[in-house]
């Protein structure tokens, strides 16, 4: 999704700087006592010329894909980029002219291109550092685990850290997959590479390296993480096959090394991850544009939801506080995509102390499973009852929605002791932005009384999604508010 953001962020700094610079270089040249005949003369080829550096600004941007390596390059590389940019649609510009003879000011080629490299420099500069702030931030970054060998631990996570940063990746921990066959030398075992602290755990450029990947899966369960990284060229694939397939239940994405020698100019067919050629197992192959269009789509609903949850709270926040002591919002720990926590916002309906006397009813639970479902529950105060048929609690969650924690489609975020007991099969339903609403919600959600049954809705939701699922169920979960369906 990042590298669907940079392109097109990218391409809109291009064709900005382009009628900027060109509207600069025109005015210029055609100020002073015969700048209205001059421009009147020549206006309509100007206006063409301006539209052929455009049209070259869109080809040169998604055919020659020069913004690949946009995020890693410096300074200067970014400088000899714009010039060679520039060459080219210039001289791209001079076969246009000359084939239709257009008669052009000099001088405003000269402007516009010392211009062009100015501005384009300059914003490309800018966004650059705004950019890579951006996706290394710890709410935004890809958070990576790598499984190696010993041997080629410290050259994998010095590779691997060298251009994550800039590229919205964080390595959070490490795991040596041979750990057992060196456990006869323990006594030297972290002396080559990084360095061994004094409690005897080893690290490397601040990265935790663990000994050993049996149960690596469970270990794992309950931790943040979204992709896993594999470089163990010299362990047979076969041996590894468990592991890839338990992430997989999970719902995490595996970048399997091929460790492919240096072949040249030659093309791998298969996937790069940081200067690696990879196998790629992912259950989620969705497109980043129809990711990228469903998250614009949300930031839209988030703000018109806030607006609408300001509204309701002039009428909810005086009843709720006279049925009952307390505040007006209720905030909760929720577990996020891939295990991130974040904190939910909803409308209070419950008594102050329902988290502590919830203990006392779990013998009353009439769902089957990992959630706590029950009819007339002691705890809801005579406002949240209403609220909760209405749905109208849900509204506050448009902030966690702005805020990207959740989508305004997804499945429903578990609490922390929910997930604390999740095994892979239950995770991969969190491999998704969580939803404020979503199949569970429309299928009758009170009326679910096995959490198997939500899970299912929700992996089928993940496997099938596209952008109209997600307009089908908006439709659907309209009526469902009107009418109270399934909500209690």
């Amino acid at each position: 999704m990042n590298k669907t953001l940079q392109t097109y962020v990218l391409w809109l700094i291009d064709m900005i700087c382009i009628i900027v610079s060109y509207m600069i270089a025109t005015f210029i040249r055609f100020s002073g006592e015969r700048r209205i005949e001059l421009l009147d003369e020549d206006k309509p080829a100007h206006y063409m010329l301006c539209i052929v550096f455009l049209l070259f600004c869109v080809v040169y941007n998604f055919f020659a894909d020069w913004n690949r390596d946009f995020c890693i390059r410096g300074y200067a590389k970014e400088f000899l980029s714009v010039v060679k940019f520039i060459g080219v649609m210039f001289l791209a510009s001079v076969v246009v002219v000359f084939l239709f003879k257009w008669d052009l000011s000099r001088l405003v080629w000269f402007y516009f291109i010392v211009l062009e490299l100015i501005l384009t420099y300059i914003a490309r500069i800018l966004f650059k550092l705004s950019f890579r702030k951006a996706i290394s931030s710890d709410s935004n970054a890809i958070r990576v685990v790598v499984v190696a060998e010993r041997n080629l631990m410290e050259s994998t996570i010095k590779k691997l850290t060298s251009n994550a940063e800039f590229l919205g990746y964080k390595i959070i921990r490490a795991y040596a997959a041979d750990a057992a066959l060196e456990n006869a030398d323990a006594g030297d075992m972290h002396t080559q590479g990084g360095n061994r602290q004094t409690s005897g755990e080893w690290y490397i450029d601040g990265i935790h390296i663990h000994d050993g990947i049996e149960n690596l899966t469970a270990r794992l369960l309950t931790d943040p993480f979204d992709e896993v990284f594999i470089n163990t060229p010299n362990i047979p694939q076969n041996n590894m096959q468990d592991i890839i397939l338990g992430f997989e239940e999970m719902g995490i994405t595996t970048h399997y090394s091929l460790g492919l020698p240096s072949v040249g100019k030659a093309n791998t067919q298969f996937e790069e991850f940081m200067d690696y050629s990879v196998i790629t197992y992912s259950m989620n192959r969705t497109s980043y544009k129809r990711l990228f269009i469903k998250r614009g789509f949300d930031i839209i609903v988030g703000l018109i939801g806030i607006v609408i949850t300001g509204i309701i709270t002039l009428f909810l926040a005086p009843a709720i506080k006279l049925d009952s002591p307390g505040p007006v919002f209720f905030s909760q720990i929720r577990v996020g995509k891939n295990g991130r926590r974040f904190k939910i916002y909803k409308f209070r309906s419950m008594y102050i102390d329902a988290e502590e006397r919830k203990k006392e009813l779990e013998a009353q639970n009439e769902m089957k499973g990992l959630m706590f479902k029950m009819e007339n529950d002691p705890r809801i105060t005579k406002v949240g009852a209403f609220i909760r048929k209405t749905s109208l609690d849900e509204f506050p969650q448009f902030f966690n929605i702005l805020k990207g924690d959740m989508s305004l489609v997804g499945t429903r975020p578990p609490t922390v002791e929910e997930f604390r007991r999740y095994n892979g099969y239950y995770r991969r339903r969190l491999s998704m932005t969580p939803g404020l609403t979503g199949l569970w919600q429309i299928s009758g959600r009170s009326d679910i009384e096995d959490f198997d049954e939500v899970v299912k809705l929700d992996l089928k939701y993940i496997d099938n999604w596209s952008l109209t699922e997600d307009f089908m169920i908006i439709a659907k979960t309209i009526p469902a508010l009107f009418f109270g369906k399934g909500a209690k």
